[in-house]
């Protein structure tokens, strides 16, 4: 009895780890491919706003929710904006994590790292408290525990501490009437790379592509030789990315829209 449950644990512990590294790995693949991929459309983004000049960026915490009629008039301005510069929003779920949804599409394409990128987050607000802490109109360790929830809104504190952790400039395309972009900088060092987020005013963030042009070729050929490493456990990925790779927004839709519809 006790040398089959010590198998069985033993069986066990290997398929927990064995889940455990193909985690980590997902994630360094994911990563890699996404500095790669940010090489190619960050550039191409830029280039759209280029003549645009942002606002210096002040952290704040989120402000009052706006009525549907204000709402709906801001939505629409976002969207002739969006039109305009050819931008393109993959929809993100509207469940309290559209911020960390957003940001980890954008940083390792999969929204469903959110969790991850909350806790890097949280971390960095944590451990550079004298960066955060003036912006924060309540006691400091009260604003961290209630950003370690899931379904906590995120506010421009938390991209703030985002462009900190992850070493980039957050690019926000916004629905304020005299506010088109903000461009979010790292404080206390050069940012290795660009994330590309729309904000709907106080009710939702999107994840921004480009809405036309094409993948080049070396991403295609990375993607192919990083998931030829692997097992075949990735047989099945392989060809959903495939399917994907020339278009610019992912094709996934979200679970849950926004609050307001």
């Amino acid at each position: 009895m006790s040398e089959g449950y010590g198998n069985a644990s033993a069986s066990s512990s290997s398929s927990l780890n064995s889940s455990f590294q193909d985690t980590e790995d997902d994630q360094a693949i994911a990563t890699i491919l996404a500095e790669e991929e940010n090489l190619h459309n960050n550039g191409r983004l830029g280039k759209r706003l280029s003549h645009l000049g942002s606002i210096p960026h002040t952290p704040r915490v989120n402000g009052e929710i706006p009525d549907v009629n204000d709402a709906t008039l801001d939505h629409e301005r976002l969207s002739e904006r969006l039109a305009t510069y050819g931008l393109a929003e993959l929809q993100i779920e509207g469940d309290g994590n559209c911020q960390f949804r957003a940001l980890a599409d954008q940083l390792f394409r999969n929204p469903d790292y959110h969790k991850h990128v909350r806790r890097q987050i949280v971390k960095q607000l944590k451990h550079s408290k004298k960066l955060y802490e003036g912006y924060v109109p309540m006691k400091y360790k009260s604003y961290l525990k209630k950003m370690k929830k899931s379904g906590e809104w995120g506010d421009h504190i938390t991209l703030q501490a985002a462009a900190d952790r992850f070493g980039a400039k957050i690019c926000l395309v916004t629905s304020f009437r005299d506010t088109c972009y903000i461009e979010i900088m790292p404080k206390q060092a050069s940012p290795t790379r660009e994330v590309w987020l729309s904000f709907w005013s106080e009710v939702h963030y999107n994840s921004l592509y480009a809405s036309g042009g094409e993948t080049p070729f070396s991403y295609l050929f990375l993607l192919m030789h990083y998931l030829s490493l692997k097992s075949c456990y990735f047989t099945t990925q392989i060809n959903q990315v495939y399917q994907n790779m020339f278009t610019d927004v992912p094709t996934r839709a979200p679970r849950r829209k926004h609050w307001l519809f």
